[in-house]
């Protein structure tokens, strides 16, 4: 039976001039394709050539970002919803596209390489800037005078910012409102260029253009698996916690939620042991429900996100909180804007029951 590469090697010769040009291309590939480079160059140096060769779309762009949040193909394959095998050809046509490696997998697993992380910075702006056309364009058919565009980074959604969607659609329904979610760098990013008005984060260490403000904190619960030991503890301390692995986040998706929990867990005698980290809340609550170890989680995610095998418990623990900040770039506001503000800062310090 025909490798898969003699097969596409043979459909690329079909159109050359003779039988004998033909045999020729296809032995000189296969000397190539006795090593493992071999096999790459003449990938390289034949099929970016074929008639059949497609171009890249937005498809192998969402696929590359999965691959490279998750670094691993079976859960990014779960994570799009679809089988690992077109997955991996997508990505296979992607490099061949660039006429770069973008991964490199081996039995230890799959690194992102130089090339790719310099694409996923693009590409993650890209689909960014193609929400912020969509929604644009909607606002202006929709009547809307003006859009704020707002930026939230490290899942942080609290429980009063619904509430304050609300308050803005009711008492400014001509200001269109649009949500982004990328990574702390590319929201800071976003910032300085004017891609976005402001951002909700869980950091304050931004730089000195830009000004964060304080809006809450949310406790910090603990995501048990259902018939673990330590649900003993009504509220567990985090001696406890850090005698078990952890599920945590994976820090360049979750930059500033990653940061105030590491400083939280180095007040531990010893560094407890990371069992996985995770781009999503769904993987999250799937791998703690397995057994796969014990995580921390802000409370208003665990109020909106439940899982039938996960219980939630108050972590024991002097300050054990997530903080909120809003970032805004340090120079003059629109009016708009102004009263945006102004109603987070209400709201937040209303659930958060303090004056910030």
């Amino acid at each position: 039976m025909l490798s898969l590469l003699q097969a596409m090697l043979q459909a690329h010769c079909a159109a050359l001039p003779s039988g004998l040009t033909q045999r020729r291309h296809i032995r000189r590939a296969m000397a190539y394709d006795r090593c493992g480079q071999g096999r790459r160059n003449a990938r390289l140096n034949f099929l970016r050539q074929s008639p059949e060769h497609k171009e890249m779309d937005l498809r192998h762009l969402r696929y590359f970002i999965a691959v490279a949040e998750e670094l691993n193909f079976s859960r990014a394959a779960y994570r799009l919803h679809i089988e690992q095998s077109p997955l991996s050809r997508a990505i296979q046509e992607l490099e061949l596209e660039l006429g770069v490696q973008l991964f490199e997998r081996n039995r230890r697993g799959t690194r992102l390489l130089p090339a790719g992380t310099a694409l996923l910075q693009d590409a993650r702006r890209l689909f960014a800037n193609l929400e912020v056309a969509r929604e644009n364009v909607r606002a202006v058919a929709s009547g809307h005078s003006s859009t704020l565009r707002i930026a939230i980074s490290d899942g942080a959604i609290d429980l009063w910012l619904p509430t304050l969607l609300a308050r803005c659609r009711e008492e400014e329904p001509e200001v269109g409102i649009l949500l982004t979610e990328m990574p702390l760098s590319e929201l800071l990013h976003s910032l300085r260029v004017g891609d976005c008005d402001v951002g909700l984060a869980r950091s304050d260490e931004v730089g000195d253009d830009i000004v964060p403000e304080l809006l809450g904190k949310d406790a910090l619960m603990v995501a048990v698996p259902s018939r673990h030991p330590v649900l003993i503890h009504k509220k567990i301390p985090l001696t406890e916690v850090g005698r078990y692995p952890l599920i945590a986040c994976h820090p360049k998706i979750f930059e500033g939620k990653t940061r105030q929990i590491d400083r939280l867990l180095r007040t531990l005698d010893k560094d407890p042991v990371i069992a996985q980290r995770v781009s999503s809340l769904d993987l999250f609550l799937t791998l703690v429900a397995a057994g796969y170890g014990l995580g921390l989680v802000p409370a208003a995610q665990g109020v909106m996100c439940r899982h039938p095998d996960v219980v939630l418990r108050p972590l024991d623990w002097p300050d054990a909180t997530l903080a909120t900040y809003l970032l805004r770039r340090d120079s003059p506001i629109s009016e708009p804007l102004d009263r945006f503000i102004a109603r987070a800062r209400d709201l937040a310090s209303r659930s958060c029951g303090e004056e910030l």
